[in-house]
């Protein structure tokens, strides 16, 4: 027998106005920038005032923090679909066929984060191009648990990288002491992420994976901020070989696209 409670009318409709409300701000920001995403924009649209708005979203910061939690979430989707791909990945693309599975993973998923990014360029300016007003100090906050689950598919590939195919990293006494609390701290987190097995990651190899995303991050970032224009009409090139330089500090032999 069902324990289910049944939602009630009320609560259907609040919940229809909130997604209505966050898809008419996310079109908004889409279409004209993040600047126009105002509720007073989002009200007009709507035809509600915008104080009507403050009994879904508090403030704009709520909104704002609600569609960096939804961005986050469909990301990631995306990138999940990447990594459960990789064995397609493999029959299809000679370069990969002969890579283990967990490469060929990292690959992907590396791939089809730029790609998205680069067909979402607002959606990605809202995630990652400035840091959501009192996110870290929250930790109950949806959009920094979204933040988490993302960050979460990116390292448990990274985790079994390193259990499958470790790699040569700096003993731990090689770090400055001072970057090697916060990684010792960071390891502290991994281990109640992802279990026991994280406890004897060294912290050469976590400064390794570290170093790895920021390049990865960065790349996307400066191609879709358009900041490598000065140079580059067509970054896809650039791309293939910064993951290819990216693999060989994780132990990967990667060969670029031509």
């Amino acid at each position: 027998m069902s324990t289910e409670v049944p939602v009630g009318r009320r609560e259907r409709v609040r919940a229809a106005t909130v997604d209505e409300i966050k898809a008419v701000a996310l079109r908004l920001l889409v279409e004209e920038g993040q600047e126009a995403a105002t509720l007073r924009a989002i009200a007009r649209e709507m035809g509600m005032t915008a104080p009507g708005l403050y009994r879904y979203f508090p403030s704009h910061e709520d909104l704002h923090k609600a569609l960096v939690a939804d961005t986050y979430d469909r990301i990631t989707a995306v990138l999940a679909q990447a990594r459960d791909g990789a064995e397609a990945a493999q029959a299809t693309e000679p370069m990969l066929a002969a890579k283990p599975l967990v490469v060929v993973q990292l690959v992907c998923v590396a791939k089809a984060f730029r790609d998205w990014a680069a067909a979402h360029p607002q959606e990605f300016r809202l995630v990652f191009g400035s840091p959501v007003p009192a996110l870290a100090q929250d930790a109950e906050d949806p959009a920094l648990a979204a933040g988490n689950r993302f960050g979460a598919l990116f390292t448990e590939i990274f985790l079994r990288l390193w259990a499958e195919y470790p790699f040569p990293v700096d003993p731990d006494d090689a770090l400055p002491e001072a970057l090697a609390v916060q990684l010792r701290d960071y390891r502290a987190v991994l281990v109640e992420l992802f279990g026991e097995g994280a406890a004897a990651l060294p912290l050469g190899a976590i400064d390794v994976y570290l170093r790895a995303w920021v390049q990865l991050y960065g790349l996307v970032a400066m191609d879709v901020f358009n900041h490598l224009h000065f140079c580059l009409s067509d970054a896809g090139p650039f791309f293939e070989t910064s993951l290819a330089a990216i693999g060989r500090s994780l132990g990967i032999v990667y060969v670029p696209e031509k």
